[in-house]
């Protein structure tokens, strides 16, 4: 006797007239369900939500939060140790810092006078990894390593990861999303950076141009919306045909997944980019009013990334400005090989306050605690010059920082040594930066996999240890 073909859930519901309601009542609440708790993780979490400030280009840990006196004492000497191969390999003499530092706050933090804000604001929030390695020394590569642990395209990005882990909490709007504002350039390595690699294509970043008329390509309908509800309903119907077709094909249905996301960020995005009714106040403390350009645009995409956070988005990423300076690239803007106070100065100057206020803003409505902010390039640089006033990058120890999220404030781990060269602390790296970021969000990095290749791949590869003197 011939056995009865198993229907899929798709074919049940297609062919099924009745216990819609109810069916449509589960939906419903186990949406709500994948809001507080997903099947991946494995505590109750501590944070729910990442904003990445990636300083592309690589910041000077030197002249940003790991301060060395030695520079002073020794500046316009050779280098008392063995320098390594550099990038460009015009290797000058020991290079002070044009920058001051001063403690800020009860913890008494080093901070710069690049970040004045964030020191008086923020010193206590602010959780200093100083002893950052990585394994490369280019940008492209260095770029891919920070967002998806490996040196070349083709895997998951960490907001890919994070996204696939804990699920939407808002189906209106894409999971991970990227800002750019006023010109922004993706870094080295272009848009691959925020790939969904080989997980299902619903899990790639979603870009959004915050001070665009058209914040995402064909947001704004091109035809009236019953016109565009009927032609909808009717592809609505073939794809339904289709993926029964393909017997419920993953890529197929994350491809429908995103159409689908689509069409409900119509409604979503403009609502979301209109800032009328932000107080004066809010937009003042952002910057968006600063006669300094690139400030306020970068000042636009914090302020945005808090409203992200608010509609449950779970990991957002800000994207620098080029300065027009003549030092750094559009795509690397913190890439001063010459003129590094001056570049540096204006990177500064750019991202300071913005960071600052949304840090303080996150604080004041109750947001921190369950928000990462993580602040990070690629590399650091050198101790020496290049040429007479530049730094090339440095791979073998620079500096990071967390806040919020159960990160403990105030405090800093690891240490490079006297010129800042190399780590000689608790070496770290992106490996244990994400194994962490992912802890707090209550998923265990060795068992946020996917099979891809014949193997469990994940963010951390076969790496990763957590940064417990870092929580709280």
């Amino acid at each position: 006797m011939k056995s009865s073909p198993v229907l899929s859930r798709r074919q049940m519901l297609a062919q099924s007239s009745t216990g819609f309601g109810l069916m449509a009542l589960s939906g419903l609440l186990q949406a709500e369900q994948r809001k507080s708790r997903h099947p991946l993780a494995h505590s109750a979490p501590k944070a729910k939500n990442v904003i990445f400030c990636f300083m592309s280009g690589g910041v000077s840990h030197l002249d940003s939060f790991d301060p060395k006196p030695m520079l002073d004492r020794y500046g316009g000497q050779p280098m008392p140790v063995k320098v390594e191969r550099t990038q460009f390999n015009n290797n000058g003499n020991i290079f002070p810092s044009p920058f001051t530092f001063k403690e800020f706050g009860q913890s008494g933090l080093p901070v710069s006078s690049m970040f004045p804000k964030l020191g008086e604001w923020c010193a206590d929030d602010l959780a200093v990894i100083r002893s950052m390695i990585s394994a490369v020394n280019e940008h492209a590569q260095g770029n891919f390593v920070m967002h998806t642990g490996f040196p070349f395209i083709g895997h998951p990005s960490a907001g890919a990861w994070i996204n696939y882990g804990l699920g939407t909490a808002n189906r209106d709007v894409p999971g991970y999303v990227v800002l750019q504002s006023g010109g922004s350039i993706v870094p080295h390595g272009g848009v691959g950076l925020f790939s969904s690699g080989f997980l299902p294509a619903q899990h790639q970043a979603s870009m959004i141009q915050c001070d665009d008329p058209e914040p995402v390509a064909n947001i704004k309908p091109r035809e009236r919306d019953q016109a565009q509800k009927r032609r909808l309903s009717f592809i609505r119907e073939l794809d339904q045909q289709f993926r029964q077709r393909t017997r419920e094909n993953a890529q197929i249905e994350a491809a429908v997944r995103n159409y689908e996301t689509a069409y409900r960020m119509q409604a979503a995005v403009p609502e979301l980019v209109d800032l009328s009714e932000e107080s004066e106040a809010t937009k003042a403390m952002y910057g968006l009013n600063d006669s300094h350009r690139q400030k306020a645009a970068y000042g636009r995409q914090c302020l945005l990334a808090r409203r992200l956070i608010e509609r449950g988005v779970r990991f957002v990423e800000l994207s620098c400005l080029t300065e027009n300076i003549g030092a750094g690239g559009a795509a690397n803007p913190w890439d001063q090989h010459g003129d590094l106070e001056r570049g540096h100065r204006a990177m500064g100057d750019q991202v300071d306050q913005p960071i600052a206020a949304l840090i303080v803003d996150l604080k004041q409505r109750g947001l921190l605690d369950e928000t990462i902010v993580v602040w990070a390039g690629e590399f650091g640089r050198t101790p020496f010059s290049q040429g007479s006033n530049g730094r090339d990058h440095n791979p073998f120890g620079f500096s990071v920082w967390l806040a919020g999220g159960g990160f403990r404030g105030g405090c800093v781990y690891g240490a490079t040594d006297d010129f800042g060269y190399h780590v000689t602390e608790k070496p770290t790296t992106v490996y244990d930066l994400w194994a962490t970021v992912l802890h707090q969000l209550g998923l265990d990095h060795e068992e946020l996999t996917y099979l891809y290749a014949g193997r469990n791949v994940r963010l951390t590869d076969v790496h990763g240890n957590i940064l417990h003197d870092i929580l709280s």
